[in-house]
């Protein structure tokens, strides 16, 4: 596992975790100019979210430990459920349903050094479809 450099943290962003989740998917494991240019041209909302974590994950990289060249420097991100703002939408026939407005906390590390990996070694690690061991 290679060094941490830095990390950034983005907390109470008004976006869905598991929209937010498919676009960390994309960046994870890449080197940091991949990861930019990936999320510039990303259709999705959360992307342009997802950049400013990472461009504030940089800023602290050249600021705070003096990181210039970012060859070789891998992004990781974390993305975790914030609390839901609640509101309630009035129904047919005096009913209510409740709305969630989802945040999430996101955190991007950046790790320096070449011998970290992109994916898994051996796929899910002897678990087999539906979750079981495979024997």
């Amino acid at each position: 596992m290679a060094a941490i450099l830095t990390k950034a943290v983005g907390r109470f962003i008004r976006v869905s975790p598991s929209k937010a989740r498919l676009v960390a998917g994309l960046i994870r494991g890449k080197p940091v100019d991949a990861a930019l240019a990936l999320l510039q041209y990303s259709p999705q909302a959360a992307a342009r979210l997802i950049e400013k974590v990472l461009r504030s994950a940089i800023a602290n990289a050249e600021h705070n430990h003096q990181v210039r060249d970012f060859e070789g420097v891998r992004v990781g991100i974390v993305v975790d459920g914030g609390p839901s703002l609640k509101r309630i939408q009035p129904r047919a026939m005096g009913r209510a349903y409740r709305i969630l407005h989802r945040t999430s906390h996101i955190t991007v590390t950046l790790s320096g050094g070449t011998n970290e990996t992109t994916g898994p070694a051996s796929g899910r690690g002897g678990v087999g479809a539906r979750g079981t061991r495979s024997h």
